[in-house]
C-alpha cells in the first residue's frame, strides 16, 4: 500500500466511496457490462430491464430477473467489509450502483443504493413490502393479487429524489472521494462527480485506467488486493 494513499485514508474525516459492478465480481456476481456480460450476450437486456417491458410482459420480466439478477449464494467480500467498517466509524458513506444487497449484508451504516435494491420487494397495488423469498416463489402478492416488483430503477424510470439528495450532500461534504470498480460512464451516477467538494482528493481504484478532466490518483489494480492491504 502506497504510504501517501494510506495517509489520505487515515486523515480523511468524510470519505465517499462511489462503487460499481467491479466491487461484487469478487463475490461471484458478474459485471453485466463486461465483454462477456449479460449486456453483451443479450442485446435486448436493457429492454428486458425496462419499465416498458415490466408493464407489457410482467411474467417475462419476472422470469428474466429471477434467472439473471439474483445470486443468493453471494457473500460480501473484503471490499464491502472494509468500506462498511469505515462507515461504522462514521467516517464514510457508500454510494453504489450495485443492486445486490451485499453492502447491507456487510453492515454498511451510511449507504445510498443509487439504483435501488433487488432484495427490497413491494406490491405495486398496496405498497406493502414482502420478503424476497416470497417474490422468488411468485410475482403475485398473495394478500391482494397485486404485482410484486423489486425496488430497483428500471430503464425509463427516474432515480429516487431522496437518493439524489443524499448522494449530492455526501459528495459536497467529502474530503476524500474513492471510485471503486466502476468506469463512471453511466449517468446520472457519473454526474455525481460534478458535485464533489473541489478540495477533496480523488482516488480511482479500477482494473481499467480511467480518465477525468480534473486531477486524481489512478490505482490500476484489483480492488480486492487494495482493500486487503488498506489499514482501516
Amino acid at each position: 500500500m502506497d504510504t501517501q494513499i494510506q495517509a489520505a485514508f487515515d486523515d480523511a474525516k468524510h470519505i465517499v466511496f462511489l462503487t460499481g459492478a467491479g466491487v461484487s465480481t469478487a463475490s461471484g456476481i458478474p459485471d453485466f457490462r463486461s465483454a462477456n456480460g449479460l449486456y453483451s450476450q443479450n442485446q435486448n437486456a436493457e429492454y428486458y430491464l425496462s419499465h416498458r417491458y415490466f408493464a407489457s410482459d410482467p411474467e417475462g420480466f419476472y422470469e428474466f430477473c429471477k434467472k439473471n439478477l439474483y445470486f443468493p449464494d453471494a457473500k460480501p467480500n473484503v471490499i464491502h467489509e472494509e468500506q462498511a467498517a469505515l462507515t461504522q466509524q462514521d467516517r464514510a458513506t457508500v454510494i453504489t450502483q450495485n443492486i445486490d444487497n451485499l453492502y447491507e449484508e456487510a453492515g454498511t451504516k451510511h449507504l445510498v443504493d443509487f439504483h435501488g435494491n433487488l432484495y427490497h420487494v413491494y406490491c405495486e397495488k398496496c405498497g406493502q413490502t414482502v420478503p424476497v423469498e416470497e417474490y422468488l416463489k411468485s410475482r403475485i402478492h398473495k394478500l391482494d393479487d397485486g404485482p410484486l416488483r423489486p425496488d430497483i430503477v428500471l430503464y425509463d424510470e427516474g432515480i429516487k429524489q431522496q437518493n439524489i439528495i443524499d448522494a449530492v450532500k455526501a459528495m459536497q461534504t467529502a474530503d476524500l472521494v474513492v471510485i471503486v470498480g466502476t468506469s463512471m460512464k453511466v449517468y446520472p451516477f457519473a454526474g455525481l462527480l460534478e458535485y464533489r467538494n473541489k478540495n477533496a482528493k480523488v482516488i480511482a481504484i479500477n482494473r481499467q485506467k480511467l480518465s477525468f478532466s480534473f486531477d486524481f490518483e489512478m490505482v490500476q489494480e484489483d480492488a480486492t488486493k487494495f482493500f486487503e492491504e488498506l489499514r482501516v
